[in-house]
C-alpha cells in the first residue's frame, strides 16, 4: 500500500512538473545601454526580479549595443521570423517600426480599463513619440530630456553666482564668457559651454529650437519644417557659440567624450541627457547643478530615450507575459529602482509619490528638473524613413558647424532633400 501510494506521488509529482515545464514561457528582450552608469546591471537585476516573482515565465536579456545597434539586430530577427517579443528602441523609431509592419499596437491587446489607467498614466509630453493615429506603439521607460549641467566652482572662480545657471541664449553666451578661461599664450584651458554636434545632434538641436518657439515635424511624420525662419536662427546662434562668441570649441563636439570633458573641468556647462545625472554624480569631483534648457521666445527641450516596443509574430501566451512584464517593470516601485539607479526620468507622476523617489529627489534635487521641463517639452524629431531623414538633417547641422554652408542654406538643402524621401507618405 505504502509503495503504492509513493508511486501515486511520484507520478503526480511528475505530472506536475511535466504540465509546469509546459506552461512555461519563454521570452527574449533586446536592450541598448547608449549613457554611463550601471544601466546594463540594473535592467538584469530587475528582469531577474521579475523571473524571481513569476517562475513560469523566463526571459533572456540581452544587451545588444547602442540604439542604432539594437534596432538594426530587432528588424533583423524580425525580418528573418525570429524576432524577439520585447526591444528598448528610440522612441523615434516608432514611425521605422510601423512602416517595417514588425510591431504591434499596445491597445490591441488592452481592455479600455487597461488604456485608460496605464497607457493614460505616464506624463504626455512622452506619449508625444510614443502614439500615432491613434494607437501606442511604444511605452515610455527609458527616457529623458536634455538639461544644462554646470560646475558650480567655475561658476564661483568666474565671479558668477555658483547657484544660478544661465536662464536665456542671452545669459549663456555672457555667462560662458566669462567662463571660458585661456592661459598666456591665449589657448583655451577652459570652454564656457558644450552643446555635443555627434552621436544625436538633431535632439539637442531640438531643443534650440523649440526655445525659439517652433517645432521641426508634424505628429503623423509626414512633414518637417527644416527651413523656417525660426529654425535658421537657431542653427544660426548655435554658430555663433563658437565663430562669433568664442565660448565652445570649433568643430564637431563627441557626444559620448561629453560628460568626461564636463567632470575634467573642459567645460564648465554642458548640453547632455539627464540620463548621465547618475554617472556625473558619482564621478564629478566637485559640486554640480542641473538646469532646464536656456529659453529664448520661451523654454523648450524635446523628449528623448527608448520605449518598449511589442514584436508581432508570437502567439497570445507570449504577448501577454512580455505585456505583464512591462506593466511591472513600469510600475511605480520597479520605475522609482531604475530612476534612481540611472538617472533616467521616472515616466509616470505615480513614480515620484514613492517614498524611494521622494527621498531620491531630496537628496538629488537635479533630479527634478527633467520632470519639470516635461510642462514645456515637445516630441523628438521623428518622420517615416527617420534614420535617412535624420542623417540628412544632422548632416547639415554639422556643415553649418564646421562653416561649409551657411545655417540658412544648410536648412534649405535639408528641408529639400527631406521633402523629396517624405513626398511618398503624404
Amino acid at each position: 500500500m505504502i509503495r503504492m501510494l509513493k508511486s501515486s506521488l511520484l507520478g503526480a509529482s511528475a505530472l506536475a512538473l511535466s504540465m509546469s515545464a509546459a506552461l512555461a514561457v519563454d521570452l527574449e528582450f533586446y536592450f541598448p545601454v547608449a549613457v554611463g552608469g550601471e544601466a546594463a546591471a540594473t535592467i538584469e537585476a530587475l528582469t531577474q526580479a521579475y523571473m524571481d516573482e513569476h517562475p513560469d515565465i523566463s526571459i533572456n536579456a540581452i544587451y545588444t549595443g547602442s540604439y542604432a545597434d539594437t534596432t538594426t539586430r530587432a528588424i533583423t530577427a524580425a525580418r528573418g521570423g525570429n524576432a524577439p517579443q520585447l526591444a528598448i528602441l528610440l522612441s523615434t523609431d516608432m514611425f521605422t517600426m510601423i512602416d517595417e509592419d514588425v510591431i504591434e499596437a499596445w491597445d490591441d491587446h488592452l481592455t479600455a480599463e487597461e488604456v485608460e489607467e496605464w497607457i493614460g498614466g505616464f506624463y504626455p509630453a512622452f506619449m508625444k513619440n510614443s502614439q500615432t493615429e491613434g494607437k501606442t506603439w511604444g511605452i515610455p521607460f527609458q527616457r529623458s530630456t536634455p538639461v544644462i549641467y554646470w560646475n558650480k566652482e567655475a561658476f564661483e572662480a568666474a565671479g558668477l553666482d555658483p547657484e544660478t545657471p544661465p536662464a536665456t541664449w542671452e545669459e549663456m553666451v555672457e555667462m560662458g564668457k566669462a567662463l571660458t578661461v585661456r592661459d598666456d599664450a591665449g589657448t583655451v584651458t577652459q570652454w564656457g559651454v558644450r552643446v555635443p554636434s555627434s552621436g544625436f545632434p538633431s535632439w539637442l538641436f531640438t531643443g534650440l529650437v523649440a526655445a525659439n518657439g517652433h517645432i521641426l515635424a508634424n505628429e503623423a511624420g509626414t512633414e518637417v519644417y527644416l527651413d523656417d525662419p525660426a529654425v535658421v536662427e537657431a542653427l544660426e546662434y548655435l554658430v555663433s557659440l563658437t565663430t562669433e562668441h568664442e565660448i565652445m570649441a570649433p568643430g564637431i563636439l563627441d557626444w559620448g567624450a561629453t560628460p568626461r570633458a564636463f567632470m575634467d573641468g573642459e567645460s564648465a556647462i554642458i548640453w547632455t541627457t539627464t540620463g548621465n545625472l547618475t554617472n556625473i554624480r558619482n564621478n564629478a569631483p566637485f559640486d554640480f547643478g542641473v538646469g532646464m534648457l536656456p529659453a529664448n521666445l520661451q523654454p523648450g527641450a524635446p523628449t528623448g530615450g527608448g520605449n518598449f516596443y511589442l514584436f508581432s509574430g508570437h502567439g497570445e501566451e507570449e504577448t501577454r507575459a512580455a505585456i505583464d512584464f512591462v506593466k511591472w517593470a513600469t510600475a511605480p516601485e520597479q520605475a522609482a529602482e531604475w530612476s534612481i539607479a540611472t538617472g533616467y526620468v521616472a515616466p509616470r507622476p505615480d513614480t515620484w509619490e514613492t517614498e524611494a523617489m521622494q527621498a531620491y529627489a531630496q537628496e538629488v534635487p537635479g533630479a527634478v528638473v527633467a520632470r519639470d521641463q516635461l510642462e514645456y517639452a515637445v516630441a523628438e524629431f521623428s518622420t517615416f524613413e527617420g534614420p535617412r531623414v535624420t542623417q540628412i538633417f544632422n548632416d547639415n547641422i554639422a556643415a553649418a558647424i564646421v562653416g561649409d554652408k551657411t545655417p540658412a542654406q544648410a536648412m534649405a538643402d535639408a528641408q529639400r532633400e527631406a521633402d523629396a524621401i517624405l513626398a511618398a507618405y503624404r
